[in-house]
């Protein structure tokens, strides 16, 4: 542990931002509620949802005032869901682990908390904001997907704004300095040796050396890249991922086309469009593209495109436990994919040297999207024929 630790009871700390946690699952139990139906987050205050009485503040106390009302409204009786609870408990928790990996632990190996201080500084600070950040907009997500099977716009779109901003103001390798960043500076960023240090962003858009006007990093111009080419690579590539595997699935997966008013005319160019984009449009929804291009603003490129595999196989196993519980047929993918993109930035000291070489050579990043693409294609039309032949 770094050694400012011993100058403030850690545990101290921990309990401050449990509290925290709490009071900010508390806000995002509103969020949940409201974004889906197009409301207010901020007016009017929480009231319960059966006689609409304003709910007192002694009542609205996060994690005790639920267990103290035995989960009902003191005014009318009626209950209320067990699910406030738990988002302001996992919120909790989820600060409380996000706050020991990053500050105690020091997970992304950050000079300015290796350092003996008396207190965590502001750069170790500002680092586990922006992630608790995305976080709480992960978890909004995931339990919005959870419940409706839609993601809402407004969410992703503000945290897609509120991620380019930090990708501007504190650009690679911010809060380390840029000497040293790259070690050793002189050989190709691809090469197997060569150690990129993170910082609140893992890695820059691109090896800094062949792309000049990125040069010398650590500036507003590689900030900005990096966090664009992040939102377009999370957005893109679920789309893509959309689009190929339903055009093997075929039409089943197809979503209905709308209907045309009559007399309406009807272009080919626009027949055409509305094809495109109702192609796979129920085997995955577009809030999940939505939601990669918030993460990719908030991490880059090349974490999202590693979180999205390692989103592959808690995908299946909730999904199916969806299917299992509530017997929906639709597959929520949110929450797996929020969880492979925090395993991803928090895991990234270890992941990213596994997957250096392909993400700094240009003709095998192609290479890779290519075969990416022939598989889900492929994997689509096997669905397919296995189908045929079961029927």
């Amino acid at each position: 542990m770094p050694a400012w630790v011993t100058f403030l009871p850690p545990v101290f700390c921990l309990l401050f931002v449990f509290i925290f946690g709490a009071i900010v699952g508390s806000f995002l139990n509103v969020c949940i509620s409201r974004l889906p139906l197009e409301k207010s987050f901020i007016w009017p205050g929480s009231r319960c949802g059966q006689c609409l009485q304003p709910i007192r503040w002694y009542d609205n106390i996060p994690l005790i005032s639920y267990w103290v009302l035995r989960g009902k409204c003191r005014t009318c009786g009626a209950p209320f869901s067990i699910r406030y609870f738990i988002v302001e408990l996992a919120t909790a928790l989820c600060f409380l682990g996000l706050f020991y990996l990053e500050i105690f632990e020091n997970v992304h190996e950050l000079d300015v908390l290796r350092a003996p201080a008396g207190f965590p500084p502001w750069q170790g600070l500002v680092v586990f904001g922006f992630h608790a950040i995305l976080l709480s907009f992960l978890l909004v997500a995931s339990v919005c997907d959870l419940d409706r099977q839609t993601i809402p716009l407004s969410l992703t779109v503000t945290g897609t704004i509120i991620g380019l901003i930090g990708a501007v103001l504190f650009p690679w390798p911010w809060p380390n300095a840029l000497a040293g960043a790259v070690q050793p500076a002189n050989m190709p960023w691809r090469r197997p040796g060569v150690v990129i240090r993170a910082g609140l962003y893992p890695w820059p858009v691109w090896a800094l050396p062949d792309v000049p006007w990125l040069q010398p990093g650590g500036n507003w111009q590689t900030g900005l890249a990096t966090g664009l080419a992040g939102m377009l690579a999370g957005t893109l590539m679920l789309r893509g991922v959309r689009f190929l595997f339903g055009l093997g699935m075929g039409s089943q997966y197809m979503e209905d086309a709308p209907e045309m008013e009559e007399g309406q005319p009807s272009w080919f160019a626009s027949r055409w469009i509305s094809w495109l984009g109702r192609v796979g449009g129920k085997a995955l929804g577009l809030g999940d593209a939505d939601l990669m291009m918030m993460a990719g603003a908030f991490l880059g490129w090349q974490p999202i495109l590693v979180a999205f595999f390692l989103a592959a196989l808690p995908g299946v196993v909730m999904g199916l436990t969806q299917v299992a519980v509530r017997g929906y047929t639709t597959l929520p993918f949110g929450p797996a994919l929020a969880f492979g993109v925090m395993i991803t930035c928090l895991g990234w000291r270890s992941i990213g040297p596994q997957v250096q070489l392909f993400f700094f050579d240009g003709l095998l990043v192609l290479a890779l999207g290519g075969c990416c693409c022939v598989l889900l294609i492929g994997g689509g039309y096997l669905i397919r024929f296995v189908r045929f032949l079961r029927e």
